[in-house]
């Protein structure tokens, strides 16, 4: 009786610790995070390596996540929506691009902002956009010649 009381309370114990490590991830990794601020899209003649989840990045700094992509029936384009923080102001002239960290680091989508003064509303579209270059389409090429 004694050992089952003491795996019960060691039991418990891990649960607990699972608990506390997952809000842990949870709240650092802004998971549920992307409702506050506001939208914006961006169409993209290639989104490779970009998700939900992916980052959105303003001269370097996280301020936004990828919330959504969906393929243009008509124009067949990668739309891709993204939750930008709430307080940050972007002009509509806004260039959106897919770009890693190197050769093999992470994808994400940099912003890089225009000059205009009118400024990107919720549900606004950046217009323009460069998708991420194939790299492996590069190599071959310049091999090939």
């Amino acid at each position: 009786m004694k050992n089952s009381a003491v795996e019960t309370i060691v039991g418990a114990g891990v649960i607990v610790l699972a608990i506390a490590f997952f809000t842990f991830v949870y709240s650092t990794a802004n998971l549920g995070k992307g409702s506050d601020g506001y939208t914006l899209s961006a169409a993209f003649e290639n989104a490779a390596g970009v998700s939900s989840g992916t980052d959105v990045r303003l001269s370097g700094v996280k301020v936004g996540t990828v919330v959504e992509q969906k393929l243009d029936h008509e124009t067949y384009q990668a739309v891709v929506v993204m939750a930008v923080e709430k307080g940050l102001k972007l002009p509509e002239d806004t260039t959106a691009k897919v770009t890693t960290e190197g050769i093999l680091g992470a994808t994400f989508v940099a912003l890089e902002v225009g000059g205009s003064d009118t400024l990107l509303k919720d549900g606004d579209k950046i217009e323009n956009t460069q998708g991420s270059i194939d790299l492996f389409a590069l190599i071959s090429e310049f091999i090939n010649k």
